[in-house]
């Protein structure tokens, strides 16, 4: 782009370098087939192939072209094995956000070799929005945490379906919260004439049970997952650090995107239990936790547990609410603050 530079007194507009590719290529990639569309800024010309899904195909493809080239393919169930595979050899390789895509509004024409030209197109006039492309351990991070999720889901159907299986039959537990320890003796003890509603209702409970095991495990795994400074930033989709000596660190984490990015949002943004993806809850009540601080999750201190929260540092939310809600606001929220009056008669 224009640099402005003065010499002499006199303005001179001088052309920064920018280093370009000549050759912009789209992948419309898909389980069983990639379609490639390339154009060559120079001449304008277009190179299109049909190609199988192999690493090594596309990057002998890739080396027909007049060079520097660069391609880019949207994000989607194939994963990011391709771009890590480009890369490693030192070409440069985008992976576009889809929901960014920038369509024409009359195209109502959507075909494999239609998508990759216009992903070259995009890429050619830079208007691609691409996501991070994590590394392996993060994305295994990343299968685990869904892994838990689907299981949170499972688990949630499997104690509905048994619910109202004794719900059919008039028998609703009432002598406590539902699914603790006393409930599952409970729930052991009811016995039924029917074999066939006993068969379906031994079913339903062994369900639940197994799901629950699964769940424990998958919550064993994520914790020691966080607890590991060195897989860590994995969990996180960041690079961890750990913070200066004599820091207030707090349990809440600045707000973390999909692509691994802090945002700005919830770096400000005072602690809601709605502030973070679904996919990190666990099943039952409140959500699952993620940690800043150097100390493993299980040795943090609990509110009210050996002291009071307000006065660990690590539970410190006062400033994160006054820097982001109103007087009004923050008052309702800390008992000891007093907002400041700025009327004179007031005041006297």
């Amino acid at each position: 782009m224009p640099v402005g530079v003065t010499v002499a007194g006199s303005a001179y507009i001088a052309e920064a370098s920018v280093e370009r590719e000549r050759t912009s290529v789209g992948l419309d990639v898909h389980a069983r087939s990639v379609v490639a569309c390339g154009i060559d800024d120079d001449t304008g010309e277009l190179f299109r192939a049909p190609l199988v899904p192999d690493p090594e195909v596309i990057l002998g493809w890739l080396g027909q072209l007049p060079p520097p080239v660069a391609m880019v393919y949207e994000a989607g169930p194939t994963g990011y094995g391709l771009a890590r595979f480009l890369r490693t050899r030192h070409l440069r390789c985008l992976v576009a956000a889809p929901s960014k895509m920038q369509r024409p509004c009359g195209d109502r024409i959507k075909t494999d070799s239609r998508d990759a030209l216009l992903l070259a197109r995009l890429l050619r006039l830079g208007e691609i929005v691409e996501v991070a492309v994590p590394t392996l351990a993060q994305e295994a991070a990343r299968d685990l945490v869904r892994a838990r999720e689907d299981v949170r889901g499972d688990l949630m159907r499997a104690r509905h379906r048994l619910f109202k299986l004794l719900l059919r039959q008039g028998i609703v537990y009432s002598d406590g919260k539902a699914w603790t320890g006393a409930h599952q003796e409970w729930l052991r003890r009811q016995h039924f004439d029917s074999p066939a509603l006993t068969v379906a209702f031994d079913s339903a409970l062994e369900t639940v049970l197994l799901t629950a095991d699964r769940r424990d495990r998958l919550d064993k795994a994520i914790l020691e997952l966080a607890a590991d400074p060195l897989a860590r930033p994995c969990a996180t989709g960041g690079t961890w650090r750990p913070p200066p000596p004599g820091s207030a660190a707090t349990r809440t984490t600045a707000g973390c995107t999909s692509a691994g990015s802090s945002s700005s949002s919830g770096a400000s943004a005072a602690p809601s239990r709605m502030s973070r993806s679904p996919a990190s809850w666990p099943a039952g009540a409140g959500r699952w936790p993620s940690w800043t601080d150097s100390s493993p999750p299980e040795l943090l201190p609990r509110p009210g547990a050996g002291g009071s929260a307000r006065s660990d540092p690590r539970f410190s939310y006062e400033p994160t609410i006054r820097s982001t809600l109103g007087p009004g606001h923050a008052a309702a929220l800390l008992p000891n603050h007093r907002p400041a009056v700025t009327n004179p008669r007031i005041s006297a």
